[in-house]
């Protein structure tokens, strides 16, 4: 289980309409969500992972100590939600060096992960990898190996992998299925929105049991909050893609903590690794 710590400006579909040096005067409703989340994962008996943006740690530095001393990992999004694939790779490199070190003075241990915003690591720029690993991160997960208008590597394997050979990063990319001769989304974001709940846990089920692997599933504090400010002004179909079924988004987790066993990224990946 997965959660991308991030508020709903600094999504990236919303790039064009809110701008970063606009952020500090927004209202910021991430530190409340995060208190449902993790309130949602005791009563579920749910460990997961928690990959923070550097900016909202440093403005929330309570709410990440409240992360790391309920169990579960602490873990990086970058600083900026600037995604990998638009910036060259020195200013990466600083990037994740500067929000790893964020996260490791507010936790007091180490950070181990990284999720590159918009899954935007891919076959272009799998030296994003490379840095990653010179910051001393373990493992990412950044590659998405589906078709998408923003992202996605299809050709990349659906489960753990070392994409710079052996002793180079792990990556652990969103669970997908292969139906029709193609991987299909089933590990959250707007897909387990849309889906019917039940589609959703059959589907990954199935890749509990006929791949036998776990599944890998990620959401946002923002996904869970009906009372959000609306962005008028973008698209109907970024509109559309943000909004669907956020209402029913919490009774969904709440299922999915009684319907699977959830833990940590780092227990169950570099344990067995």
């Amino acid at each position: 289980m997965t959660i991308d710590v991030e508020d709903y400006f600094q999504v990236s579909a919303f790039a064009p309409f809110i701008t970063p040096d606009s952020w500090p005067q927004r209202e910021c409703r991430v530190e409340a969500n995060i208190e449902r989340i993790l309130a949602i994962l005791e009563q579920g008996g749910a460990s997961a992972t928690f990959f923070t943006l550097g900016w909202i740690a440093e403005r929330y530095p309570a709410m990440v100590r409240r992360i790391v001393a309920a169990g579960h990992e602490l873990a990086s999004h970058g600083y900026a939600h600037l995604r990998a694939s638009d910036q060259e790779r020195a200013a990466f490199g600083d990037d994740v060096r500067r929000s790893k070190t964020i996260l490791e003075d507010l936790a007091g241990r180490a950070v181990l992960g990284y999720r590159a915003p918009s899954f935007s690591i891919g076959a272009a720029n799998l030296w994003a990898l490379d840095e990653l690993q010179a910051a001393g991160y373990r493992y990412s997960s950044s590659i998405y190996p589906i078709s998408h208008d923003h992202y996605g590597m299809p050709q990349a394997p659906r489960f753990a992998f070392r994409p710079n050979g052996p002793d180079g990063l792990l990556e652990v990319p969103i669970t997908t299925v292969r139906l029709l001769n193609r991987n299909l989304p089933v590990g959250g974001g707007g897909y387990f929105r849309l889906l019917p709940y039940a589609l959703s846990r059959r589907l990954m089920r199935r890749v509990n049991r006929h791949d036998g692997q776990a599944a890998i599933f990620y959401f946002h504090p923002w996904e869970l909050d009906t009372g959000q400010p609306r962005q008028h002004l973008a698209g109907v179909k970024t509109r559309f893609r943000h909004y669907v079924n956020i209402a029913r988004m919490e009774g969904r987790i709440r299922a999915l903590t009684r319907d699977f066993a959830w833990d940590r990224m780092d227990r169950i990946f570099l344990e067995k690794a």
